[in-house]
């Protein structure tokens, strides 16, 4: 026993005088620390730093005076007038630095870019090959590392803040901004800051209360009298962004069983959005929140379905979840509460679905999907949604009626956002072709090649969906998408011609409001999407198209030409490089009439006999041939992309 007392009163007598060493050294020990982060950082980024003065002033507080930083032959990076930092002593004795006291003031950071020059690229500095190491994904503990970077980000929030007039300025060759910090204060564990942007053309808070012992922390971010906007955002990206404020809670953090847990709350109040690939218009989200529930794994990471999101009236259970090891795998889950059909329609963010405002429904509706995705089977991926209705129905149509395919109609057709010519859906228009006249072999044919489950399924063909993602995930990019005919007519009859989300996502549901309260026969909607689509460059409609190739009436269309006319739909001004000079078809395109032949055999569509040498008898003999390119230089062969694309689509 009186050794170890021995041992425990040598053991703080060499900390004592450790301490004191360090204390009688420090001086001399933070000059050369200073040295050593001065030579290293010119060495190895180009930096030059300035330190005018630093010193301890206190038992645990250094001050620096007239700090600067400049990237060689950049513009200056950051000045800084005065900065002092206090360290927490009990810390220090198991390794950790706790800051206690942070003021700093007058300092300017500035990020520039002037013609591809930036004053900052070194923080992008790729390290050098023989120094990096290949880390194996499976060797990395996502929970730890999640949970000592969290750790450390909240060890380092002071005790006490102080930072005054502290400006940041952004230099993107003609766009340009700045955000003074005339404060940013904690104290008493509150945190308070006056934020002003360009010179009083606004000003920002950021408020609320931080707790870092207790891992507790609820925030907001806010504008003084109007929104809070950021112009940089539109100037470079066309992205038009504000709202009223922003807020983050977190309530609790979790450490056990290699799992991290973050509970916590995010929301936001009137956000606006508007970009060319979201919106045409002004989407508005009045509110918007998630009580999060983020689990973080040895291999994962996810947001737990125990989570609950909050759309306008909508109440759903997100579950979001992507594993890194020992494949790649991403999940996703959402399910809504059943709720009045009314309520749901009315959450919908406001701007998004112009044809569908001002609609009334009954019943109630509520909204389940299902997806999961392997890399290493991707082909094998899970893809399940549905909108499920109860007693629902349609009692006024909002700003769009769609019931108008069941009668006579105009349509006009867009061209890279411009009307091409408007044309009658009705027998008063000569090219319109009556479903009873319209060949068979097209009918049949087309929707080989387009939607072969047109006539049973209810607007969507998720076989389809789930190969589309699956082709588009293994070459990375999108090749091939899903859209069932009634997609397309929606899109074409009801709909801009304009690729953003917003229209994509109001096609969806305008096709679910058409399928599932039968707003328009089967029948009636494959005539009007055969004498509308495009066949070639301003030829629409069968009817034109027949005439156009062959000199035809649809009616009389053979099986060859009908494979033809469903191999362009995809794109219909392709079609002069499909022929050669005397109107018959190039030898590339044999195999693909060959496996469209054969499909429709297979499928009962056609007898077999009808297939034999189908390619011969296509031959061009409408004003089509006067656009044929016979220069061999120009052709595009397309066969293999063609039957690899038709050969996924069709799978039953």
């Amino acid at each position: 026993m009186k050794k170890v007392r021995i041992a425990i009163y040598s053991f703080i007598g060499i900390l004592f005088l450790g301490f004191i060493l360090i204390l009688t050294f420090r001086e001399s020990i933070l000059k050369k620390v200073i040295e050593k982060v001065i030579a290293s950082e010119k060495r190895k980024h180009g930096l030059t730093i300035k330190i005018e003065n630093a010193s301890f002033v206190a038992l645990t507080t250094v001050e620096m005076n007239g700090m600067s930083v400049v990237p060689e032959n950049r513009d200056t990076l950051l000045r800084v007038n005065h900065f002092k930092v206090s360290v927490a002593i009990l810390p220090l004795f198991i390794g950790h630095i706790k800051i206690d006291e942070l003021i700093t003031s007058d300092a300017v950071l500035n990020i520039v870019n002037k013609d591809g020059v930036k004053n900052f690229d070194f923080l992008f500095t790729k390290k050098d090959s023989t120094d990096t190491v290949k880390k194996d994904r499976s060797g990395l503990d996502l929970a730890a590392l999640a949970d000592n970077v969290i750790n450390e980000l909240l060890y380092k929030v002071p005790n006490n803040m102080s930072i005054t007039n502290c400006r940041l300025n952004v230099v993107d060759n003609d766009l340009n901004f700045s955000v003074n910090a005339e404060s940013i204060n904690i104290d008493d564990h509150q945190l308070r800051s006056r934020f002003v942007l360009n010179n009083n053309e606004s000003v920002w808070h950021l408020e609320g209360s931080i707790h870092p012992s207790d891992k507790k922390l609820d925030v907001r971010f806010f504008a003084e009298g109007k929104k809070v906007e950021l112009p940089y955002l539109e100037q470079k990206l066309g992205l038009k962004l504000n709202f009223d404020t922003i807020s983050t809670r977190m309530d609790k953090i979790e450490y056990s069983s290699d799992e991290l847990k973050i509970f916590g709350n995010w929301s936001m109040k009137n956000l606006l959005v508007n970009h060319p690939k979201i919106s045409q218009k002004d989407v508005v989200i009045p509110n918007a929140s998630i009580d999060c529930n983020m689990f973080i794994g040895e291999k994962s990471i996810s947001i737990d379905s125990s989570s609950i999101a909050y759309l306008g009236n909508i109440k759903a259970r997100p579950f979001i979840k992507y594993t890194i090891a020992p494949t790649k795998i991403y999940e996703l889950k959402f399910d809504s509460e059943e709720l009045p059909a009314q309520d749901f329609f009315n959450s919908f963010p406001q701007g998004l679905f112009a044809s569908l405002e001002g609609i009334k429904v009954k019943g109630s509706l509520a909204y389940h999907l299902n997806f999961y995705l392997d890399e290493k089977t991707p082909w094998k991926c899970q893809f399940d949604s549905e909108l499920k209705k109860k007693d629902f129905g349609i009692l006024q149509f909002g700003e769009t009626n769609l019931q108008k395919m069941n009668g006579d109609f105009a349509y006009t057709p867009y061209e890279f956002g411009k009307p091409m010519r408007t044309i009658m859906v009705s027998t008063a228009n000569p090219n319109f072709t009556p479903y009873d006249q319209i060949s068979d072999y097209i009918k049949n044919a087309l929707l080989t090649t387009e939607d072969p489950l047109f006539f049973s399924h209810h607007g969507f063909y998720e076989e389809a969906f789930r190969q589309s993602i699956a082709t588009n995930f293994v070459v990375k990019r999108f090749k091939r998408g899903g859209s069932t005919i009634s997609m397309q007519l929606v899109k074409n009859v009801f709909l801009s011609r304009n690729k953003t989300v917003a229209r994509k996502l109001e096609e969806m549901i305008i096709v679910w409001l058409i399928e599932n309260n039968r707003l328009s026969a089967k029948q009636r909607m494959y005539e009007v999407y055969l004498n509308i689509i495009e066949w070639a460059p301003n030829v629409y409609g069968i009817g034109e198209a027949s005439q156009f190739y062959f000199n035809k009436r649809p009616a009389q269309l053979n099986l060859g030409e009908s494979i033809f006319l469903a191999s362009i739909v995809p794109k219909p001004k392709k079609f002069k490089y499909s022929f050669m000079p005397d109107g018959t078809l190039k030898p590339y395109m044999h195999n693909y009439f060959r496996f469209i032949g054969n499909l429709m055999v297979k499928r009962g569509k056609v007898p077999a006999t009808d297939t034999v040498n189908i390619f011969n008898s296509v031959v061009l003999r409408g004003i089509a041939r006067n656009y044929v390119v016979v220069d061999s230089l120009q052709i595009i062969p397309e066969s293999d992309e063609q039957m690899e694309e038709l050969n996924n689509l069709l799978v039953e």
